[in-house]
């Protein structure tokens, strides 16, 4: 019986790992038109190396957007740091649309940042801000400039400062050691949270982004729920029941979470207050009730059931436990997520036998493939909800891809040595910085 849950709990999860869970990123489809963007290289007042991680780091991002292009610094005919040092001429005969300038100053207590974002066309600044961090938070501060410059020119915030959470595994099959790990959203600056000889599972993210929780098979070869405390490393067993324990999941307030139990003997949907650890069974079908997610003001579970033949999604209203039926384009659509706003919801769905993602638009009906790989699993929607990640097959190979939720935006994350599974986007920025009113440049 162990063995048939480990098998029903891990399914293609888990194929062939390596060591490091280090990922890249390799852009595969980018918009038409993109905006041309240069970042100077900032000014730097201070001992020591001239920091061009900035520039490095904010290109990179605008680039993985898909809706960017940025210049190289080669090809910049001037380097300004002032709006009073640049020649808009030059930059128009380069076709730029907007210049990102600026400066960093060490205090002796940290950096002081100062950017600008300049439209070349009206030769006017969009944004000009200050903000001061660590030493050790350049890499942050540079994100933050990427959101603020994300957001001036799209209208949707920016996604920059969130981080990733995605399993790897490494050895072979008598010696493999699962590994939960979270990075940066661009896959630098990886953290091993946590590793196991035993298989990881369904790893998600608390409201507040202090939490995960996740289903390990760590104590007697059995599936378990645990929580774990990200700034303290201190975790909790949840559950303990015979059976499943599986698909865990935060309520908006971070009080409560769903899951997956059949300590009654068949897959039902339980929701368990964390506080009073009072557990409610909401689902009762003999057909299997799965990947229970959350609408985004807690009032309704969206969960997966074959209740009607195939998968396909549900949605439960909790207060009188009412169940509408979401799709029925295909025969077979699960692992559902609303986007932030409730205006549509992203999904595993198969179509010609082959599993795609999709986004399914609630109020129109309308659905809409948005990947081409096959064996897409496992869709997280950014907190912005202008992009998701999931995870995919590429030459024989594990490794996550990322799409925004029109299309037209598609980006690959290979994993440095093996194969990622299972990724699961932050719900909220690693930092946010408050920027400094009046504050002059540097």
């Amino acid at each position: 019986m162990k063995q048939v849950l480990r098998c029903i709990l891990i399914m293609s999860a888990v194929l062939s790992f390596s060591a490091k869970p280090e990922l890249r990123i390799e852009v595969t489809k980018g918009v038409d038109n993109a905006v041309r963007v240069a970042v100077v290289p900032f000014e730097w007042h201070g001992r020591g190396k001239i920091h061009q991680e900035i520039v490095e780091i904010v290109n990179s991002d605008l680039r993985l957007s898909g809706r960017f292009y940025a210049l190289p610094v080669e090809q910049m005919l001037s380097l300004p740091h002032r709006v009073n040092e640049i020649f808009f001429r030059d930059w128009r005969l380069l076709n730029i649309d907007y210049l990102v300038i600026g400066g960093l100053e060490s205090t002796g207590q940290g950096l002081r940042l100062h950017f600008e974002l300049i439209n070349v066309f009206k030769q006017s600044v969009e944004a000009s801000l200050t903000i001061v961090g660590g030493e050790h938070e350049l890499r942050d501060m540079s994100h933050y400039v990427s959101d603020v410059v994300f957001e001036k020119l799209t209208g949707i915030e920016g996604s920059f400062s969130t981080q990733i959470m995605y399993i790897t595994a490494t050895g072979s099959d008598d010696k493999r050691l699962f590994k939960l790990n979270i990075a940066d959203a661009d896959g630098h600056r990886v953290d091993t949270v946590f590793e196991s000889k035993e298989p990881l599972l369904s790893a998600t993210w608390s409201p507040d982004g202090e939490k995960i929780a996740y289903v390990s098979f760590e104590r007697d070869s059995r599936p378990a729920i645990y929580i774990h405390e990200l700034a303290t490393g201190r975790k909790q067993q949840i559950t303990d029941f015979p059976g499943l324990n599986s698909a865990p999941a935060f309520s908006p307030d971070g009080e409560q979470l769903a899951m997956v139990l059949s300590k009654d003997g068949n897959p039902e949907i339980y929701i368990l207050d964390l506080q009073t650890r009072r557990l409610r069974r909401i689902t009762h079908h003999y057909g299997i009730d799965t990947e229970p997610s959350w609408t985004a003001g807690g009032k309704a579970i969206i969960f997966t059931s074959n209740r009607g033949g195939k998968p396909q999604i549900y949605q439960m209203r909790l207060e009188d436990f009412r169940i509408e039926r979401l799709t029925f384009e295909g025969d077979y659509n699960a692992k559902a997520s609303l986007l932030p706003d409730g205006s549509g919801l992203v999904m595993v769905h198969r179509r010609n036998g082959i599993f795609h993602i999709s986004y399914l638009d609630l109020k129109y009906g309308r659905l809409t493939v948005l990947t081409e790989t096959s064996l897409d699993e496992s869709p997280s929607v950014a907190p912005n909800g202008s992009m998701l990640i999931y995870a995919t097959q590429l030459q024989n190979k594990g490794i996550l891809g990322a799409v925004s939720i029109d299309g037209g935006v598609k980006f690959n994350l290979p994993s440095s040595e093996g194969d990622v599974r299972e990724p699961a986007w932050s719900p909220k920025k690693r930092r946010t910085y408050e920027p400094i009113a009046g504050d002059p440049a540097p």
